[in-house]
């Protein structure tokens, strides 16, 4: 199984709209977000559309397209971008039903589910502690 990078390739992308509309760009364009990220523009505008929908981000057709912030980075936490892209909980159950005649079968399903959801509220606290700017700052500081 591999990790899921949704989340930061959002991050990533939020990021750097950001820092290119602080340097006196008003829109950025898919193509120049995906070429930071090294993927397919198709991604960031799927990714980018679903925070459209969050309202973090708006779009702008015609002449001069691209994406925009509706918020500052400052106001844009982890958790916001998380729920804008990721639903579902954060660990699933099996497909199919365990056995109920077993007794591990029977008792996994309660037993991990309390630990999911520890784990859940956990991980949405966390990212509510932090915003895209101190992801982005982080990010500079680092260069």
């Amino acid at each position: 199984m591999s990790a899921n990078s949704r989340l930061t390739v959002a991050v990533h992308a939020l990021a750097w709209v950001g820092l290119y509309q602080s340097r006196g760009f008003e829109v950025a364009t898919s193509e120049q977000i995906a070429d930071s990220a090294n993927t397919n523009p198709v991604v960031i505008r799927r990714l980018l559309g679903q925070l459209r929908t969050a309202d973090l981000v708006r779009s702008q057709r015609g002449s001069g397209a691209g994406w925009m912030l509706n918020r500052k980075l400052s106001g844009i936490t982890l958790l916001d971008v998380y729920d804008a892209i990721e639903s579902g909980p954060l660990f699933g159950m099996h497909r199919a039903d365990p056995n109920p005649d077993c007794v591990v079968g029977a008792g996994i399903q309660p037993a991990l589910g309390n630990v999911y959801g520890r784990l859940d509220r956990t991980l949405r606290e966390e990212l509510a502690r932090t915003t895209v700017a101190d992801v982005l700052s982080d990010t500079l500081s680092a260069h």
